[in-house]
């Protein structure tokens, strides 16, 4: 059996806000990385400001979240950060948010391999039903990466964000357990 937090690319570790914000400060100065990660505007923010709102933030709702930092087999080198939030334990659904920070790692597979780590770890530990997201339209790497992950398209905001002189559509993406244990190879247990 494949581990359940390692891929073949990356591995799912344990966050350090230390090490975290320094990472995401350091990614904050991409502005194409911010402009692919949030529909604000883009700030920055020292290491010192993140981490103290990494640590006030972690540890607020430990029975619904799940985050985790997204690291190279290779190297063990930090690319960047992966939540699964479950918005309804009733109905066993969550939504996930991903980024891979470091630019030289982009379109290479490593955010489709963690995604496919957060997906087994949401269809097999948590026993969620349905897993969502959203996506600029924009981003047309991320949305490409999550349809080779098994997510569908489910529906659209339209004109949701301005960029570039024009304005985009916000994208719903989902999954659901079947989906997801026909995609692997593996029959609901």
């Amino acid at each position: 059996m494949e581990g359940l937090f390692e891929g073949k690319l990356v591995r799912l570790a344990g966050i350090d806000p230390e090490e975290l914000s320094k990472g995401f400060a350091r990614w904050s100065r991409d502005s194409e990385y911010k402009r692919l990660l949030d529909s604000d505007p883009p700030r920055l923010h020292s290491p010192k400001a993140i981490k103290e709102w990494l640590e006030k933030h972690h540890d607020e709702d430990l029975t619904n979240s799940y985050w985790f930092a997204i690291r190279a087999l290779e190297d063990d080198r930090l690319l960047g950060d992966a939540d699964l939030t479950v918005i309804n334990w009733g109905g066993r659904e969550a939504f996930v948010g991903i980024g891979i920070g470091e630019r030289e790692f982009w379109g290479k597979g490593y955010g489709t391999d963690a995604m496919g780590l957060i997906l087994r770890y949401a269809f097999t530990e948590l026993n969620l039903r349905r897993v969502s997201l959203n996506v600029f339209e924009f981003n047309q790497r991320a949305l490409r990466s999550y349809e080779k992950a098994g997510f569908q398209l489910e529906g659209r905001q339209r004109q949701f964000i301005q960029r570039e002189g024009r304005r985009w559509d916000l994208v719903y993406m989902g999954i659901l357990r079947e989906e997801w244990l026909a995609l692997n190879g593996r029959k609901a247990g």
